[in-house]
């Protein structure tokens, strides 16, 4: 069994790697606010347990058996996030911090009834794909809200980097997932966009659209 700060940084690695699978020390390290020698170390550590690919100064890379055990960690975040928001009520701003701690609980069984009271949902209250019980996860390629041009309309899919500040800053402008949005302009200068949606109209920053992703709206 892997300790809880063993789990945390499979779970940032799986989080970091996306599809291409790896990512840095450096990457890690600020990512998870540790120090570099801290997580060369811990890299060392799950190496020797055969979790993750390491060699110095290379990109790290989730094993088999590493991505199996971070999926399975992140599925259960994102699963436990889902079921606050839709069995008690909570705001998608307020489940992070809850999730981090139920995220540890070893007890399969579980989570397996959580998922089964959900209806076996696909994505988490943030528009995250949950990964499925064996630990894997279905890419699913969306465009960022700064990568549009004006005149295009678009649905909004899932946030990233969704600290709980952001997420209230997005409820405050009635900004939720499968919200249609229309990009009237785009700032040359600094990027941010004018954007209608249930009849008002907004500016957003180039910062808050880069959380932000999109497709094209049918």
């Amino acid at each position: 069994m892997n300790s809880l700060t063993e789990e945390n940084y499979l779970k940032a690695l799986f989080n970091l790697a996306g599809e291409n699978g790896e990512a840095s020390v450096n990457d890690l390290s600020r990512h998870l606010g540790i120090k570099m020698p801290t997580v060369t170390s811990m890299m060392k550590k799950l190496a020797e347990k055969k979790l993750v690919h390491y060699e110095s100064y290379k990109p790290v890379r989730l094993t088999d058996k590493g991505k199996k055990e971070a999926g399975l960690i992140v599925r259960k975040h994102r699963l436990t996030e889902m079921y606050l928001v839709e069995k008690m009520g909570f705001g998608w701003e307020e489940v992070h911090d809850i999730a981090e701690q139920i995220e540890h609980i070893q007890s399969p069984a579980f989570f397996d009834k959580m998922d089964q009271l959900l209806g076996f949902p696909k994505l988490d209250p943030h528009g995250a794909v949950i990964p499925d019980k064996n630990g894997k996860l279905a890419w699913i390629s969306y465009h960022r809200l700064t990568d549009c041009r004006a005149g295009d309309t678009v649905r909004l899919c899932a946030v990233v980097h969704g600290s709980s500040d952001f997420l209230l800053f997005l409820n405050n402008r009635g900004i939720r997932l499968g919200l249609r949005l229309k990009i009237r302009s785009v700032e040359a200068f600094d990027g941010s966009m004018v954007l209608t949606y249930d009849g008002r109209q907004e500016t957003l920053s180039a910062t808050a659209g880069e959380r932000l992703l999109v497709e094209k709206a049918k």
